[in-house]
């Protein structure tokens, strides 16, 4: 075996998340690079584990693998000796989501599952959540992988990693539609693209083949990458991508085009959560068909194309030292000069059995990423301050710098109906 001992165990967190059968498809894909032992799927919630466990068990039998699959609501028997640590936990689940979207609209604010004063509450009851998960790794597998995609995948990444000694890589599947999009946009099939940013504020700031760079064709054109399809998008125009100088991810309409966002957010029907919670009963019923072994169309609807794709192949540049280069979140380490050390980034690494060695990126000139990145940063490192230490002055400090909060009195006044409305999801704060 490939120095990490003689089994290959991946546990899986939150694999009652419809999500899931993308992981296992993946897996299965990659059964001959990944010589699978037994894979565990951990949850919280009986029902969904029963159903999407259930689809699991038949896609690894119906693709022939000598695997023990073993499902539990045991954290700690899901993590003793596990090689891997896929993390795709959603505290609260969707019914939480939706008030994150929807407690900000009274107040004016965009109400988004990462980005601004929701996005910052999903960072309050998801931080703690996962450094216990990543505690108890410390004890039962501390020699394996954490491997997060929950959201806020870029804030949780950066409180692992400046609080706990676990190995760890944030995900995102936003880089690679980024990536297979523009490449397919331009017809650069094997275009070098460099990403520069943090998770869900991020650019690609070069496009690179057979030793010239396409960026300033791109920008002149207005190009833009492929949405996300959970985000309602109304694309960037050829202005703004040449005003910015670099081609943005659709997350950044969120801050580019904030009005329109909230009025678009404002008149909606259902919240982004809402629809979640229709498709999500939708699938665990095709799920619930036991002659069904394989990955239903209807999941790609959830805005999770590609995950697979992204996580497992991750596992397998790890697990086989492939020296692949892959999006992830890490510490910054030197990687760009304008960020601190211990800043977590998403970038370009070369990953491989010692994990991942950022790829650096040297004299970078654009200011207005730079000052950006900068800027919310600083609000990354206050979200964590909060979430770790249930300070309120660290949150108020952090939702003052948010670029889609700012407002001291309408911060502090939707703050105190968020924390109540999660109440029970937040045991690091002080209740009257």
């Amino acid at each position: 075996m490939r120095d990490m001992g003689t089994a290959l165990k991946i546990a899986i967190i939150g694999a009652g998340s419809t999500y899931t059968p993308e992981l296992m498809e993946g897996i299965i894909k990659r059964k001959d690079n990944l010589p699978l032992t037994e894979l565990v799927l951990m949850d919280i919630d009986a029902r969904k584990l029963e159903i999407v466990g259930g689809l699991c068990e038949r896609m690894v039998q119906a693709a022939g693998m000598n695997c023990k699959v073993v499902k539990t609501m045991e954290l700690d028997e899901a993590l003793q000796g596990a090689s891997f640590v896929l993390g795709q936990i959603r505290v609260g689940k969707l019914p939480a989501r939706v008030l994150d979207e929807k407690i900000p609209l009274k107040y004016d604010l965009i109400g988004q599952e990462t980005c601004g004063i929701g996005g910052f509450f999903k960072a309050m009851r998801t931080i703690p959540v996962m450094l216990d998960i990543a505690k108890r790794m410390e004890q039962l597998c501390p020699d394996a992988w954490l491997i997060n995609f929950s959201n806020p995948a870029g804030i949780i990444t950066e409180a692992i990693l400046n609080h706990t000694n676990v190995k760890m890589l944030g995900l995102c599947n936003v880089p690679y539609n980024m990536y297979k999009s523009i490449r397919e946009t331009l017809q650069l099939p094997n275009a070098d693209l460099t990403y520069v940013g943090l998770n869900h504020l991020s650019w690609i700031t070069a496009i690179e083949q057979d030793g010239k760079d396409y960026l300033k064709d791109a920008l002149e054109m207005g190009l833009n990458s492929e949405a996300m399809k959970n985000i309602p998008s109304s694309g960037f125009s050829q202005e703004l991508v040449q005003l910015v100088g670099a081609i943005p991810s659709s997350y950044m309409e969120y801050y580019y085009f904030k009005d329109k966002k909230l009025k678009l957010l404002k008149d909606s029907e259902q919240s982004r959560g809402e629809k979640c919670m229709d498709i999500e009963e939708e699938l665990l019923g095709i799920y619930s068909n036991a002659e069904l072994h394989e990955k239903p169309e209807l999941l790609a609807s959830r805005g999770g194309a590609n995950y697979s794709e992204v996580a497992i192949s991750l596992v397998d540049a790890i697990y086989n030292d492939k020296q692949e280069v892959h999006v992830v979140n890490l510490l910054n380490g030197g990687a760009l000069d304008f960020m601190e050390h211990n800043d977590a980034i998403e970038v370009a690494a070369v990953i491989g059995k010692d994990g991942a060695k950022p790829l650096v990126i040297e004299d970078f000139d654009n200011r207005h990423i730079i000052d950006y990145m900068r800027m919310v940063k600083a609000y990354e490192r206050e979200t964590v301050a909060a979430a770790v230490e249930g300070s309120e002055e660290a949150a108020m400090r952090a939702l003052m710098m948010n670029p889609l909060v700012g407002d001291y009195n309408t911060a502090l006044a939707c703050f105190r109906e968020l924390k109540e409305a999660h109440k029970e999801y937040l045991p690091q704060f002080k209740f009257e």
